[in-house]
């Protein structure tokens, strides 16, 4: 498996055409859905995943560790989307549309006090801070392992294990209060 991901990484390094649409349709919807539950909205999620692409091709070389390929993809990524916040400080507005993983549970749910519950999570997770908000959609909605999340962010395990739990105190502490 290792030899394998170090061919494929050798042929995107290569700039081998048919690689990178592998690479791209293996990570594209991923890398979506992670601004998407990150709050940004449809158009904005779209036009950052071409960056983080983008950001890939143009630093493909600085690759060093061919296992570490997709965390150092969502670590792009997580660059990506800090950086447009940061450019659009004054107009941030969050959407919950993003928020798909809650959606399921919703058709799911019949009474009228589980939609609001829902409806409570979802506003919940919008109001947690980018860096906690962060850690919870990597590793709950992005599925990555502890690992692999804290490479993403560029952090290490324990302060990502911190992070985590920071986040889901403030949610369940957030939850509570509405109760």
């Amino acid at each position: 498996m290792e030899k394998r991901q170090q061919s494929f990484v050798n042929r995107l390094k290569a700039a081998d055409r048919q690689a990178a649409a592998e690479f791209v349709d293996k990570y594209y919807e991923r890398i979506y859905l992670l601004f998407r539950r990150l709050g940004h909205g449809r158009g904005v999620s779209e036009d950052l995943t071409q960056e983080t692409f983008l950001q890939v091709w143009q630093h493909i070389a600085q690759l060093r560790d061919s296992v570490a390929l997709e965390s150092w993809l969502y670590h792009i990524a997580a660059n990506v989307s800090r950086r447009h916040w940061r450019w659009h400080k004054s107009h941030k507005t969050a959407s919950t549309e993003g928020l798909d993983f809650v959606r399921s549970i919703e058709k799911d749910s019949s009474s009228t006090a589980e939609l609001e519950d829902i409806a409570r999570l979802k506003e919940s997770l919008l109001n947690l801070s980018p860096k906690l908000k962060e850690a919870v959609v990597l590793h709950y909605m992005q599925h990555l392992t502890i690992v692999q999340a804290a490479r993403a962010v560029g952090i290490r395990e324990n302060t990502f294990k911190s992070r985590l739990n920071r986040a889901l105190r403030r949610l369940r502490s957030q939850l509570k209060a509405w109760k």
